[in-house]
């Protein structure tokens, strides 16, 4: 109850949105809030903002509650997803989390804003070195979705301490990987 008349307040407030930060662990709870403050009145969007690797159960327990998701997509290799996230099935778990997501929220549809009211927005950081990488991410996403979802192409990585761990990570991108990915992101339309 608390957490429902918080969004309620929120959007009293004129809040955009509700942005719901790697929420997936509080999913149960976040889901019978979001049902209380609808039928309160909550009109803003819900955005469920989050790192790709869901679990499909966790997704549908938040079928017709989020107006917006926004995933990571962090990988399309099973060794850099073992060896970064310790996740080798991160490619095919995001994937099918994605395609629900896209269940559930359709298309992109934008305000007279243009502020993203509903749809997936997939988010993808380039790492330094993974220009195959994600080249194979962008195929993807444009292969199996289309413009049935935005994507955000992100170069802001920055490392920390990656010298001895992941000496490989241990530089920003260069001008020349960014600008080859977007040249593949056009390409993609």
């Amino acid at each position: 109850a608390r957490l429902a008349a918080i969004f309620l307040d929120l959007q009293r407030q004129g809040a955009h949105n509700i942005d719901l930060v790697t929420p997936g662990h509080y999913a149960p709870h976040i889901a019978r809030a979001l049902g209380r403050a609808k039928a309160e009145g909550l009109q803003i969007p819900v955005v469920y903002n989050c790192g790709g690797y869901e679990a499909l159960e966790t997704l549908r327990l938040l079928d017709g509650l989020v107006d917006v998701y926004l995933p990571d997509f962090k990988y399309y290799s099973s060794y850099y997803a073992a060896r970064y996230s310790g996740a080798d099935d991160y490619f095919e778990v995001a994937s099918d989390a994605v395609a629900e997501m896209v269940r559930q929220a359709g298309a992109p549809v934008f305000d007279g804003e243009g502020l993203l009211v509903r749809g997936v927005l997939v988010r993808h950081l380039m790492l330094p070195g993974l220009a195959g990488d994600t080249a194979q991410v962008l195929r993807h996403l444009a292969g199996r979705f289309g413009d049935r979802i935005l994507v955000s192409l992100m170069r802001q990585y920055t490392p920390f301490g990656m010298e001895r761990d992941y000496p490989e990570l241990n530089r920003t991108l260069t001008e020349r990987e960014y600008a080859d990915a977007v040249e593949i992101f056009q390409d993609l339309g």
